[in-house]
């Protein structure tokens, strides 16, 4: 069989994973739509936890006026679907290189026919101590995001230090789209969480039918099976904590 490529291939592998086959006489009693709601939820919390399921990557933005007007009190909207978190945001100008104030100017136009001859040693020991001179006496804007809102609060002056048309650059973690990167719904972790929630559903819709005796002397029991799910599901999840899910950044000094 080809290897889950979308929704619909992981539920029919999870499905074969419980048993249900045209071959055999075996009935996963679960309906599409508890189907769906499965994947969803191993979804959600692979995307949440799994290191493989998010990227560290950088996106633009470009300030309008309702920004410069609103972004105190709303902060600023960020359309990119899939963000989970903003880590650092550079402000970057829209205009070229040759403001003769700028330090970097300055240095590219006074100082670097000499570093033809000498080392760059002293010049990166100058950059590093005046952008430590920056931190100290000017610092960095403290921003905030929001995920659920999908909004960016940054705590600065609006009226001064932004302004219509300005970019700025966003580094963020940001979710691997399954629908355009197919191949998540191919991971290892994600078939075996996916089909455990589904093995649980099945396991609680029998429930109803739990002691009746089938002909032969079968009985029902949606208690055995959803158990066995349960505890399949939470030997997956010490596995994510253990195993798949990314260290935390520790600050030290």
């Amino acid at each position: 069989m080809a290897v889950p490529d979308s929704r619909t291939t992981l539920k029919s592998y999870c499905k074969r994973k419980l048993g249900e086959d045209g071959n055999y006489m075996i009935d996963v009693n679960v309906s599409d739509n508890q189907a769906d709601d499965c994947v969803d939820d191993a979804l959600q919390y692979y995307q949440d936890y799994h290191t493989d399921a998010i990227q560290r990557t950088f996106v633009k933005y470009q300030l309008t006026a309702d920004d410069i007007t609103n972004g105190s009190t709303n902060g600023i909207p960020l359309t990119d679907t899939g963000i989970t978190g903003v880590v650092n945001v550079y402000p970057v100008s829209n205009s070229s290189s040759s403001n003769i104030f700028d330090l970097n100017y300055q240095i590219r136009q006074n100082d670097l026919w000499t570093l033809v001859s000498a080392e760059l040693t002293y010049y990166e020991i100058v950059k590093e101590q005046v952008s430590f001179i920056n931190t100290m006496l000017v610092g960095t804007k403290t921003f905030d995001f929001t995920r659920h809102m999908n909004r960016l609060y940054i705590y600065m002056n609006w009226a001064t230090d932004a302004s219509v048309d300005k970019y700025l650059l966003l580094e963020v973690y940001k979710v691997v789209n399954p629908e355009t990167y197919t191949e998540v719904y191919n991971d290892v972790w994600l078939k075996k969480y996916t089909t455990a929630l589904m093995k649980r559903q099945w396991g609680q819709n029998l429930f109803k039918f739990e002691g009746i005796q089938l002909p032969g002397g079968l009985t029902y029991s949606g208690s055995t099976i959803y158990d066995q799910a349960t505890t399949e599901i939470d030997a997956l999840e010490t596995e994510m904590d253990s195993k798949y899910q990314e260290m935390p950044h520790f600050l030290i000094g």
